[in-house]
């Protein structure tokens, strides 16, 4: 219990930086686009944790850095805060690299059909 505590307690502290830096420079990228019509800061934000995940569970990956507290806080905690589209991207990333194509595809399908269609259902049951 003790254990799960500690955990619970890097990944939320993580997930309290992301947040504060996801709202940092999705905000600045933003205002340096203000005649943009387009979420230029959401998109910048969704790119970079894309990145960085990729970087730091290639690392992980083939040169066996990093401790598990380490990975909880960072990709977790501060990544999962930041934008949780970097995970998305990962584990689609992870299910074409094992030749799981179908899988992939149907991983991008879902999340993106499904997840527009749960946003207007919400939109829609609260503005009738």
């Amino acid at each position: 219990m003790k254990a799960a505590l500690i955990n619970a307690a890097m990944v939320g502290s993580g997930g309290f930086i992301g947040a504060i830096c996801r709202y940092g420079l999705s905000g600045f990228v933003q205002r340096k686009a203000a005649l943009a019509a387009f979420p230029y800061g959401t998109l910048a934000v969704n790119m970079l944790g894309c990145l960085l995940i990729g970087l730091i569970a290639g690392l992980v990956e083939s040169r066996q850095l990093f401790s598990p507290d380490f990975r909880r806080f960072v990709l977790i905690g501060i990544l999962g805060g930041f934008t949780t589209y970097s995970t998305f991207g990962y584990e689609t990333f992870a299910m074409m690299r094992d030749a799981e194509f179908f899988r992939a595809a149907a991983n991008v399908g879902i999340h993106v059909i499904l997840g527009l269609v749960l946003v207007m259902a919400g939109y829609g049951l609260v503005t009738r």
